[in-house]
């Protein structure tokens, strides 16, 4: 089995943790591409809709001979763009992670890095329909980059964020969000009274599951583009 995990942002090292993190968890070949243009870490509106067209044109030149598309960047940039063109089936970290969350519990928390991440995680949640079942989505000040680069120095934070979500917001499980923050919710468990889910195990295991129920792709109308690289507007003309 082959897995295809997309790293939309531009920074090669959180491509590279993810894809070692994941290759630790499940009995797959993962094929890392992080993305050719874009924000080096995706940290508002504008860097999350340059990071869809990367996460699109990664797809179109690497999926051949994958068994299924892993979106490895929390917040899931592309997710429905990218299920709709892609032949084989495709799992978003943090779909991965919320659908695991709701499995777990009744009032699901989120915890992650980058300030200007809850509003967009506000409205992904409500994309899901899972607006109900959150209770409130907590940030720390350092973006993914920066724990990604000092993991240790962020560990109290996020600790204390995570238990803030549980005793203030009422949650009884928390998701740990990022792909920069992969392996950091055991790290953070002992120090909380409810469970802490690692988006990227959360996800890598969906991905596994989703990749032996492929189903017939819709049939889409021939895209003529301009300006795109060859590989993304063949995909899109159906080539």
């Amino acid at each position: 089995m082959r897995i295809l995990l997309i790293n939309p942002n531009t920074t090669e090292a959180v491509t590279a943790q993810a894809a070692a993190y994941v290759r630790r968890l499940v009995p797959a070949e993962i094929v890392p591409a992080t993305g050719r243009f874009g924000a080096r870490y995706i940290s508002s509106r504008a860097a999350a809709a340059i990071a869809g067209h990367a996460a699109l044109d990664a797809l179109a030149t690497h999926v051949g001979a994958c068994d299924a598309v892993y979106l490895a960047c929390f917040g899931d940039p592309g997710l429905l763009a990218l299920k709709e063109v892609s032949p084989v089936p495709v799992v978003g970290m943090a779909e991965g992670a919320l659908h695991l969350a709701c499995t777990r519990g009744r009032r699901i928390g989120i915890v992650t890095g980058g300030v200007l991440w809850k509003p967009m995680l506000t409205e992904f949640v409500a994309m899901l329909g899972l607006t109900e079942r959150l209770a409130g989505i907590r940030t720390v000040a350092p973006t993914g980059g920066e724990i990604a680069r000092d993991p240790d120095t962020a560990l109290g934070r996020l600790a204390e964020a995570c238990r803030s979500s549980a005793e203030i917001d009422g949650a009884d499980v928390v998701v740990l969000g990022g792909a920069a923050l992969a392996g950091l919710a055991e790290r953070v468990q002992p120090q909380v009274a409810v469970p802490v889910i690692c988006s990227v195990e959360a996800g890598a295991r969906a991905v596994i599951a989703a990749a032996g129920l492929a189903g017939a792709r819709a049939t889409l109308p021939r895209t003529e583009s301009v300006g795109l690289s060859e590989e993304l507007a063949g995909l899109l003309r159906g080539d």
